[in-house]
């Protein structure tokens, strides 16, 4: 993909269809973590801008626009949507590798992804027309009912750094398709494109206050957003640390919120694999892929002993093949994290595993041509045990920890020896061991030889510290209907509970 001369946008707030300067005027500096240098600005929303915002959403609903709009209706502005995504992936693409330091190749991935998730909900924005008003037979003459599907309301949807637009979209286009009305709130560490997101909307014609976006600070931005009460529901991706803070907050208000908090997954490797290099490459990809900022990242490797001396040589010799660079450099396989702090945070966990008595296998500082920016090298960390952070913790960089086993019961035990419970994966060519795996492990999504392929007809979400609800596929769309049970009474004989006063 040829990369264009982009300019970094200078957006405001995106409400009510209009972009609009913040109340206090405050704006939040943008740094490529790829160069370390400042590249742009992004308008800093506080609750007075949230409260304006909601105000917006709640006219939308109330609105013939977009209140009153079929689900086929709908579907027209999503896929309107899509095509300008499409349209424009090119420098959308590069905008979220300058803005994330996402590979390009992994940036413009996602542009093919979110352009289509929204063509996805807009079928199911469309079939909702005919599920609306669904009837229930109670075999009964005396009455007649039906189960009323309905948008939810104002939602706020609260969205991380490592997918910008694509865990925004995960997000808006069934909000969207729903009917609800929408105020998202992506991460300040990468907000650029879901700023254009909000073009995209106003090129459309999206109605005004269907959509409205607020970047700015977690506390000044998010926080009076997930307290508001004007705002019927949060969806949340993000930290447990801040999740656990939103359920509280929600809380208060007895608001619905579905979270999904990240996690610690384990890859398990048994003996019987005939591709060696086969799992190697799933085992590199599914801790490695987006420099390791992925919440499902299989960054346990637990590995049968038999195998485990052949299998990291293989491993070692696959890593020296990824290209480490700028991520807008042809066949970079690996860029920067996230920001500084970030990056601060990864070496801290590597260095604390080491100073725990584990072994830095390969890696763990930065690339040695990388004169600037926040890379890491990817690192394999070996001699670990259980009580240990780097087993325990999520790291959200390109970081692997490594644990072998003997038995089946032992992998399980390795497995599920974790508070988070996102996703697990299995290598085998075992497939009865496979499925008794998949009932084993605790947690929401399961591979079978493979690491982090993602579906959007298929659920996403987990269960323990992960969170609950689910992303994606119908489910993706559930949470944002209210569901009505309608009752009509259609017998003209009395109900007779109390005595009649005509008949005293």
């Amino acid at each position: 993909m040829a990369i264009p001369n982009v300019r970094i946008p200078s957006r405001q707030l995106y409400i009510d269809g209009e972009w609009r300067e913040s109340v206090k005027k405050n704006r939040i500096p943008i740094i490529n973590p790829a160069t370390e240098e400042i590249i742009g600005d992004i308008p800093a929303a506080t609750e007075e801008d949230v409260d304006i915002a909601v105000e917006a959403a709640r006219r939308a609903l109330a609105g013939d626009e977009w209140g009153s709009t079929t689900g086929a209706q709908r579907a027209k502005y999503l896929r309107a949507i899509a095509a300008k995504i499409l349209e424009r992936k090119s420098e959308l693409a590069t905008l979220e590798s300058l803005d994330c330091g996402k590979t390009l190749f992994e940036a413009a991935w996602d542009m093919d992804d979110i352009a289509a998730c929204f063509e996805y909900y807009a079928d199911l924005a469309e079939a909702l027309d005919s599920k609306k008003k669904t009837p229930v037979d109670l075999h009964m003459d005396s009455f007649k009912t039906y189960v009323l599907r309905e948008p939810l309301g104002v939602v706020g949807l609260i969205t991380p750094w490592n997918y910008p637009l694509l865990m925004a979209t995960w997000k808006v286009a069934p909000a969207l398709a729903a009917g609800c009305a929408a105020i998202l709130k992506p991460s300040e560490l990468a907000s650029i494109t879901c700023l254009e997101l909000g073009e995209i909307c106003r090129e459309v014609g999206l109605p005004p206050g269907a959509l409205n976006i607020l970047t700015g600070l977690g506390p000044e931005a998010g926080a009076p957003l997930v307290s508001h009460p004007h705002v019927d529901k949060i969806a949340f991706t993000g930290s447990a640390t801040t999740g656990v803070k939103i359920m509280t907050a929600a809380a208060q208000l007895v608001k619905p919120v579905t979270l999904e908090l990240g996690g610690k997954s384990p890859i398990v490797v048994f003996d019987d694999i005939d591709n060696l290099d086969l799992a190697v490459e799933w085992t590199l990809f599914g801790c490695f892929a987006n420099a390791g900022q992925v919440c499902s990242a299989t960054s346990r490797l637990i590995i049968q002993e038999s195998i485990a001396s052949e299998y990291l040589e293989r491993l070692l010799l696959w890593i020296k093949n990824i290209k480490i660079s700028d991520p807008l450099e042809e066949d970079c396989k690996l860029g920067p994290i996230v920001s500084s702090g970030q990056y601060e945070k990864v070496l801290k966990f590597i260095s604390k595993a080491k100073d725990e008595g584990a072994t830095i296998l390969c890696g763990g500082e930065r690339p040695q041509h990388m004169k600037k920016g926040y890379y890491v090298q990817p690192t394999i960390i070996t001699d670990v045990n259980t009580s240990m952070e780097i087993w325990k913790e999520e790291v959200f960089g390109p970081v692997l920890c490594v644990k072998t086993f003997k038995t089946e019961e032992e992998a399980i035990e390795l497995a599920n020896d974790t508070k988070y419970g996102l996703a697990s994966a299995i290598m085998s060519k075992d497939l009865e061991r496979c499925e008794r795996f998949t009932k084993a492990f605790q947690t929401g999504i399961i591979w079978f030889n493979c690491s982090q392929p993602t579906f959007m007809q298929l659920p996403w979400g987990g269960r323990k510290r992960s969170g609950f609800g689910r992303d994606l596929g119908e489910w993706g769309l559930e949470k944002y209907l209210n569901i009505k049970q309608v009752t009509q009474y259609t017998s003209d004989e009395p109900w007779a509970f109390y005595k009649s006063p005509s008949k005293v």
